[in-house]
């Protein structure tokens, strides 16, 4: 009997050696991380050297692809010696030369590093060995999980300090963790709550699928299982619970499902998506609800509801900003907050809705299927087949429709009203036709709405004063930087890295349509609108019968004049991008603090402005 020829052997993927992988997917974004924030130049022979004399010693990086928007791809990083250096060593020396040798910034990077890679390893190995989405699943959840390996630009992006390996299986995203709320029930006197909608909160709260019945007299709260155990020990809670203030009722009703957030959940059949506090440290910060965000969510979903929604519809008619309309929380005996609190965020992700999916796990690449790419790519490379283009062109179509009606409303918004969001691509959904090209977006998250003092006046027809007691109404050369940095360096950057890390496309040409597509923006010039839409196909304002001349009703109503984020990121030689690294060293929170100060930033080179294409 013959038999057919071996077949080579094939390289061990990351289903073969997860840990392995892992660790070198960590020290891949250590280093894109330090070579955006310290300015490292491409090197001439394709090996990267970095010098670190705090430790005397110098790593050696092969570069397997140099990206002009930062997402470089590296080979394996060596010692001066050739010793091989795995994640938790280049972490140590990377901090120990950003702290100037703080031992305590030093063991505190190393370890979350270490953790997060551990943690990819295992979300790797369980969605390996089950690929498949479980049924029922829709579109917006299944890219809500997808994100395995995290924002490419952050040197821990899954590290979760106080995670067991159980917990992390059943409350993670990435494992496609899902379980009961917990609830309690509590007395109205320790209850703050505020709604935009025509039922309170409470009332929404104990309408939920499976929810328990409340004593008398009380009202019901869900709370995430891990915060609820923890919340336990807290004196505030324990205070409220000895007084019969408030009950214990336990888990009750049916599984929720974590989104990318990890403490954001979402059911298919709910009529609402329950943004939990969670006093886990994620990424940079502990993720439980401060007030003012409480607060900004509800404000900004009654100025949507007053007239802002149907001028964002009319300007562009599929994106909308998803709202934040009620909230809940139980405060301590003496006022201060309990880390128990509920957001009630609409949920449009419902089956039969436009598939909507967050860009963040679009452009993520899938370690857990074979050929790793990401879901992007299997879009443009389906797209490129349907049509006989190029799987370039076809990248470059989708890319000009991302920039159309994504991007643009996102600077429309800042333009003409004053109202900034902090749209990075974990907060940013992008709306698919049934070509896979988008047709719309939708923007989330009640901390990210930043109102300009110089431009929100536009809005105050609606409800005078909005954004000045919110807590992010802060000088306008500030809400310039985020959005570059948000909108610009990690959104739109972030998407021409991607593809062109993932071989899609040249990330010139990209950078040249970006390029144009914002210096029209800049200049007042926007693309024609759909007939019927309500808005000029010349400069795509819309006219509003209770506005002033210039369709705004206060000054600051021009497109995009001046050094505005359109115009900075279309010319300024350098960007100002927040360096993730730097402040996880220097062991800033970022939702705590003056908003100025919450992060480091630091100048990049603008690759846009640079291109020559």
């Amino acid at each position: 009997m013959s038999s057919s020829p071996a077949s080579p052997p094939r390289p061990p993927g990351p289903a073969d050696d997860p840990g392995g992988w892992a660790d070198r997917d960590a020290t891949a974004r250590l280093l894109r991380c330090w070579v955006r924030e310290t300015g490292a130049a491409r090197p001439a022979g394709g090996v990267l050297r970095l010098p670190l004399p705090a430790s005397g010693t110098v790593l050696t990086v092969p570069v397997e692809h140099w990206s002009p928007a930062g997402w470089h791809r590296f080979g394996p990083a060596r010692l001066a010696t050739g010793t091989p250096a795995p994640a938790a060593v280049v972490a140590a020396l990377l901090a120990l030369e950003a702290s100037g040798g703080d031992p305590a910034a030093t063991a505190e990077l190393t370890g979350r590093v270490t953790d997060s890679a551990l943690r990819v390893a295992e979300f790797v190995r369980l969605r390996s060995a089950a690929p498949d989405d479980p049924p029922g699943t829709t579109a917006f959840l299944a890219a809500e999980q997808a994100l395995l390996t995290g924002h490419p630009f952050h040197p821990a992006p899954k590290s979760r300090e106080g995670l067991t390996g159980t917990e992390a299986e059943r409350f993670s995203p990435e494992a496609r963790g899902a379980f009961p709320l917990h609830w309690f029930a509590a007395d109205p006197r320790v209850v703050a709550a505020d709604s935009a909608l025509g039922r309170s909160a409470a009332e929404l709260l104990a309408a939920l699928p499976g929810a328990p019945a409340a004593p008398p007299g009380t009202v019901l709260l869900p709370a995430h299982p891990w915060q609820a155990r923890d919340v336990r020990g807290r004196p505030g809670v324990r205070a409220l619970l000895a007084g019969g203030l408030l009950h214990d009722l336990g888990p009750a009703g049916p599984e929720w499902s974590p989104t990318s957030s990890v403490r954001t959940l979402y059911r298919a059949d709910a009529p609402v998506m329950l943004k939990l506090s969670l006093g886990l440290r994620i990424t940079n910060s502990r993720r439980e609800n401060l007030r003012p965000e409480l607060r900004r969510g509800v404000a900004v979903a009654r100025l949507l509801a007053a007239g802002l929604g149907a001028q964002l519809a009319a300007a562009h008619p599929g994106f909308g900003l998803v709202r934040d309309p009620a909230w809940l929380a139980v405060d301590a005996p003496d006022g201060s907050p309990t880390g128990l609190d509920a957001v009630l965020r609409e949920n449009p992700f419902r089956p039969g809705a436009a598939q909507a999916e967050c860009v963040a796990g679009l452009v993520a690449p899938r370690p857990d299927l074979p050929g790793g790419g990401s879901r992007l790519s299997a879009l443009v490379h389906a797209r490129a087949g349907r049509t006989g283009r190029t799987v370039a062109e076809a990248a470059e179509e989708w890319f000009l429709r991302y920039l159309d009606h994504v991007v643009a409303p996102v600077l429309w918004l800042h333009a003409r009203y004053g109202l900034g969001l902090e749209a990075h691509q974990q907060n940013t959904l992008v709306v698919l036709d049934r070509d896979g090209l988008p047709c719309g977006g939708r923007y989330r998250d009640n901390q990210g709405y930043y109102f300009s003092p110089s431009r929100s006046p536009a809005l105050y027809r609606w409800m005078p004063g909005v954004g000045r007691d919110l807590g992010t109404q802060v000088a306008d050369e500030v809400i310039d930087e985020r959005l570059v940095y948000y909108l610009g360096v990690n959104n739109l950057l972030g998407l021409v890295g991607a593809l062109g890390s993932q071989g899609l496309a040249r990330e010139e040409r990209l950078l040249g349509h970006a390029r144009r597509f914002l210096a029209d923006r800049a200049a007042g010039r926007t693309a024609d609108r759909p007939a019927g839409g309500g808005a000029d196909r010349v400069t795509g304002r819309v006219a509003d019968p209770a506005a002033g001349p210039d369709g705004a009703g206060s000054p600051g109503a021009a497109e995009e004049p001046g050094d505005s984020p359109a115009a900075l990121l279309a010319r300024a030689p350098e960007l100002r991008c927040k360096a993730n690294l730097l402040t996880r060293v220097h062991g800033l929170d970022e939702l705590t603090g003056p908003l100025e100060s919450q992060s480091v930033y630091v100048g990049i080179p603008n690759p846009i402005a640079e291109v020559t294409q």
